[in-house]
């Protein structure tokens, strides 16, 4: 795959059959720019290197899927050429001539990628277009190289796009949300639907500000029925207008990158951010308190003293995601601590961190709102582990769920009026407390 033509890049995604879905680049020569339409004057070396993105069998070694932007093109600049029609009457194609004003080969530069099993589509973030895409992956390779085909009829062409209405001629500057962003995602990683943002979309929001970055939550216009995302009519632009969440460092400048950086909800409620180019991620609740900071201890890769000061590009973090400590792929391995990272660590300090056990200190617990309607909130002090379980006063055991983190929340649309019993379940230890039921 690496080679003079293709060069595997940035992320892939694994689907619950194990392939893999990755992200690529593939060359194209001058010809084949011209010939497509490209404006030469904008061709600073010559050539391109756009995305592609292919499924790979790791059983048979074998490519099963794939999609080529090259095949979802328009460009209003030569009508000799392929590809020629209005970009704006073509919101589901990618214009040949948008994109890098210094015209380097990287024209999109995705920077992410994740895959949705439930919907069956692929997301990708494409940075200098300031834009997420969606594709529809229930196409073949051969309609996922043409409009037509797949559950949304579309083929390959692009079935949601946002961020920056610009690139397809529905808006100008004062409707771009997105800014170079990274770790575009589906919310849904060792979640469930009752967490409060399930199956939304997150992103990193690098060069949304002048010295601060953030994240967002978007909640696309996504219509099951007729398996397309929605537009609004009056403006040609893919819906949402605004971001459904916006999030920042309680002091707004420390969570600051103009590249790399993530963001990922947490089990408890908390969301953990990570500033790519400083090296700096935090765990934060949701009234924006800090529970957890970490600043990778690495220049260029090799560690550096505890304490010492970095600056920025020094420790390059591409994103952080925290796994659950019964995550599959620890099944077997051995997790306790082994050494310190950084040079002349302060042991004292390090002694007082809690290691990696479930174990739960302290079993006061709150539920909220009490009353409740539609679901309820269940906290814990601090980081550890439960099950937790709803029952009836008769004592019928009507929902139980394993638990981390210290919150979780919890469907109750299916419960008829009435008293519960909320219970906190771990190895030594049994607490309940009863809630009231009102829709």
């Amino acid at each position: 795959m690496n080679d003079s033509i293709n060069r595997l890049h940035h992320d892939f995604a694994i689907k619950p059959n194990g392939n893999i879905i990755a992200l690529a680049w593939e060359y194209k020569n001058t010809d084949a720019c011209i010939a497509a339409g490209r404006d030469t004057s904008t061709l600073a070396q010559g050539v391109l290197w756009p995305d592609w993105v292919f499924e790979l069998d790791p059983f048979q070694d074998s490519i099963v899927w794939e999609w080529h932007v090259w095949d979802h093109l328009v460009q209003d600049f030569d009508s000799t050429k392929a590809n020629y029609g209005v970009v704006a009457d073509n919101p589901y194609k990618i214009d040949l001539n948008y994109g890098r004003p210094d015209g380097h080969p990287d024209w999109h530069h995705g920077n992410a990628l994740d895959y949705n099993h439930e919907l069956n589509q692929i997301m990708i973030s494409i940075p200098y277009f300031d834009e997420i895409w969606i594709i529809d992956r229930s196409t073949s390779s051969a309609q996922a190289a043409t409009s037509s085909g797949g559950f949304s009829n579309r083929g390959g062409d692009l079935m949601f796009r946002w961020g920056n209405p610009v690139t397809y001629g529905a808006g100008d500057s004062s409707h771009q949300q997105l800014f170079f962003q990274h770790d575009a995602q589906w919310i849904d990683d060792f979640l469930d639907f009752s967490h409060p943002y399930y199956n939304r979309i997150a992103v990193f929001n690098n060069r949304v500000g002048a010295n601060y970055s953030t994240a967002n939550v978007i909640n696309p216009g996504w219509e099951m029925y007729e398996h397309k995302y929605l537009e609004d009519p009056a403006t040609g632009r893919f819906i949402p207008e605004e971001v459904d969440l916006t999030l920042l460092h309680p002091d707004t400048f420390p969570l600051y990158s103009t590249g790399l950086s993530g963001v990922q909800f947490l089990p408890n409620g908390n969301v953990l951010l990570n500033a790519g180019r400083f090296g700096y991620a935090f765990e934060m609740t949701p009234d924006n308190q800090i529970v957890w900071e970490y600043v990778t201890p690495l220049r260029a890769g090799v560690p550096v003293a505890q304490g010492e000061m970095l600056t920025v590009n020094n420790n390059l973090t591409f994103r952080v995601k925290r796994y659950p400590a019964d995550f599959k792929a620890f099944e077997g391995k051995d997790l306790s601590a082994k050494f310190y990272i950084e040079q002349n660590p302060d042991t004292t300090f390090c002694a007082l961190l809690t290691s990696v056990e479930q174990i739960m200190i302290d079993e006061a617990f709150k539920i909220y709102p009490n009353p409740a309607d539609d679901r309820i909130t269940v906290e814990w002090d601090g980081m550890k582990y439960a099950q937790l379980e709803i029952y009836t006063l008769q004592g019928q055991l009507l929902n139980s769920v394993s638990a981390s983190g210290g919150r979780k929340y919890l469907d109750t649309r299916s419960y008829q009026n009435g008293i519960y019993l909320v219970a906190v379940r771990t190895e030594n230890t049994f607490y309940t407390k009863p809630i009231v039921i009102q829709h």
